[in-house]
């Protein structure tokens, strides 16, 4: 398995799911996800928004709160792919790695470093692919130096007490739990 840096891995992650949503259909819009309380619409309302909050943020403007607001959309699908395509060209940015993000969402801190930044950027987004993937039942297989990239991520994440939004309380992890199985059980999903 080839070693990917963070930024090629959070690339990789973006764009596949960007594969997976394009493969939306308008009636898939209001079917239900993985994610407890949202429907495909409301979901990809929050990865819209947590792209353009993150591009945002890696350009010095996280703190604006009018960044972080999900804005209805009447093509959801073609409003996330531009908000991929921005996150995606904001992250290419010279020296984006040495940059502090401001990020509200998480209130632990006024501001985190730019790898921590990006690696919760990463499994967010192999975590809401592999949501969107299993809600229209299409594939999903993120290349596995994504999914070893993203696994210490998910495994630092605080534990939640609560569910209903974008990952629910930690299940437990078997012995011998597949990489993205592991991700996944502990941000509150069922892999199978």
């Amino acid at each position: 398995m080839r070693t990917v840096n963070l930024l090629e891995a959070d690339e990789a992650a973006t764009r596949g799911s960007v594969a997976v949503v394009a493969r939306i259909a308008p009636p898939d819009l209001s079917l239900p996800t993985p994610c407890a309380l949202w429907d495909l619409r409301a979901l990809l309302a929050h990865m819209t928004v947590q792209h353009r909050g993150f591009a945002a943020a890696a350009a010095g403007r996280g703190g604006d709160p009018d960044v972080w607001r999900p804005v209805s959309a009447e093509n959801p699908v073609a409003a996330y792919l531009s908000a991929a395509a921005e996150v995606l060209s904001a992250f290419a940015e010279p020296g984006v790695l040495d940059r502090a993000f401001v990020l509200p969402e998480i209130p632990r801190a006024p501001s985190f470093p730019g790898p921590v930044a990006v690696g919760f950027h990463l499994v967010d987004y192999v975590v809401h692919g592999w949501d969107v993937a299993q809600t229209i039942g299409v594939p999903y297989a993120p290349p596995d130096e994504v999914v070893a990239a993203a696994l210490p991520v998910a495994r630092a994440v605080p534990a939640r007490s609560e569910a209903g939004g974008a990952f629910a309380p930690a299940l437990a992890v078997p012995a011998g739990a597949a990489a993205l199985d592991e991700i996944l059980l502990l941000l509150g999903r069922t892999p199978s």
